[in-house]
């Protein structure tokens, strides 16, 4: 009897081994914040998937600098799940909050397998003053390449896109060779926000995929990384689809690419029955920047009545010369557009772009300092994007703005400014 109460008591103070630790214990051990990291790192080994997954979910709700090691780390385990927590867990650390909209967020397990879906919204990336580690973008590079599902590969592309890493842009050439449709589609979006240059001729073997999807992203990809010579092969693309979206994408990228030769052709769908093919042709004439084509434009403009292609044709006229700012000018209607949640999307990269004439981005500086808060917002992200030297000081005016999100934002776009110039 003696010998039994001395197992028991034996049994209480002896740690359970590694294979009975549960979740549970996992989410108590985390409590300790920090200073838990050694005994999660080592959790990581053991056998129990879902410990595993439980671990990397704690690391990441850690979320100190010694959390990345484990996380990278955990991107080398076996299982896809955990392989995509840790990728998320990557991305949070230097965007904070992703976490919660991440792949991992939606992720359940059926049977052996997992189910998770991507959102339909990937616009996200670090601002240009955050510094990611480069054992973080190796980390993700590899799962790129090679993962334990092709989620977890498209999942990892996506994270090379939100952290602008440049250096893993050999990895996405790779794995936009992959025969999933997912990983690709994430590769090339990857590569669009990155904007690395030299990559377009490695995807252009893609404007010719049989999945509409692929080949409307390789196509904007191709469009947002310059590669002119791309142009003969989009103008073949775009006489030869049925299908409306590569069509729109077609267009828009020889758009992008501005040569005068193109000309006929933007004349061709500039009074097009479809409003994205109208939108497209007017950015043509914008980009080509030669103030003839002005009583063209602003001919179209006087005519059109939908809101999509009339931004469109605002911004050419911004373009091709038609500066100045009154009620009804052009550059004020492109202001505006940044009070509509619908159409904000639409105007902001059109001023990001023509911003980069210094006219322009001057003649922004007095609506900044007295629109609405939405017009206040989006012109510091254009500042942020293409301002100079001297939209320092005209972003540091706003910090002290009444409205929290502004001044916010105004912080935001200086700390990116000094890291730019």
């Amino acid at each position: 009897m003696r010998l039994s109460y001395a197992l028991l008591a034996l049994a209480l103070v002896t740690p359970a081994p590694a294979q009975d630790v549960r979740p549970k214990d996992v989410r108590d051990m985390a409590k300790a914040g920090p200073s838990a990291i050694p005994k999660l790192q080592d959790l990581l080994k053991n056998p129990d998937v879902d410990v595993r997954v439980e671990v990397v979910k704690q690391l990441t709700t850690i979320g100190t600098q010694r959390s990345l090691d484990p996380l990278i780390l955990a991107t080398r385990d076996t299982d896809a799940e955990v392989q995509i927590r840790a990728t998320d867990g990557l991305v949070n650390f230097y965007l904070p909050g992703y976490v919660q909209t991440g792949l991992g967020a939606s992720i359940k397990r059926v049977g052996t397998g997992i189910k998770g879906h991507f959102t339909d919204t990937n616009d996200q990336v670090i601002p240009p003053f955050v510094v990611v580690r480069p054992e973080v973008t190796a980390a993700l590079g590899q799962l790129a390449r090679a993962a334990a599902s092709t989620d977890a590969q498209a999942n990892a592309a996506r994270a090379l896109g939100i952290l602008r890493a440049k250096a893993a842009v050999p990895d996405l050439i790779q794995a936009a060779h992959s025969r999933n449709t997912e990983v690709i589609y994430e590769s090339l979006t990857a590569l669009e926000k990155i904007r690395d240059e030299s990559a377009a001729p490695q995807i252009s073997f893609l404007l010719h995929d049989l999945d509409p999807k692929v080949q409307a992203a390789a196509i904007e990809t191709t469009g947002l990384l310059l590669n002119k010579s791309a142009v003969p092969e989009l103008i073949g693309v775009l006489n030869r689809t049925r299908d409306a979206r590569v069509r729109h994408a077609a267009l828009t990228a020889i758009a992008m690419l501005p040569l005068d030769s193109s000309r006929p052709l933007y004349a061709q769908y500039l009074n097009d029955k479809d409003d994205k093919m109208r939108a497209a042709a007017a950015e043509g004439y914008a980009r080509l920047q030669s103030p003839a084509d002005l009583p063209t434009i602003d001919k179209a403009w006087q005519a059109e009545t939908k809101t999509s292609p009339r931004l469109s044709m605002a911004f050419a006229m911004v373009m091709l010369g038609k500066t100045q700012l009154s009620e009804f000018s052009p550059l004020q209607y492109l202001i505006n557009t940044l009070n509509s949640a619908a159409y904000k999307g639409v105007a902001l990269p059109f001023l990001v772009e023509a911003a980069r004439n210094e006219a322009v981005l001057h003649s922004l500086y007095p609506p900044m300092a007295s629109g609405t808060k939405d017009e206040k917002i989006g012109l510091l992200r254009v500042l942020a994007r293409s301002g100079d030297q001297s939209s320092v000081a005209e972003a540091q005016k706003l910090t002290n703005d009444p409205d929290n999100d502004v001044s916010q934002e105004a912080l935001r776009t200086v700390r990116t400014l000094q890291a730019r110039l």
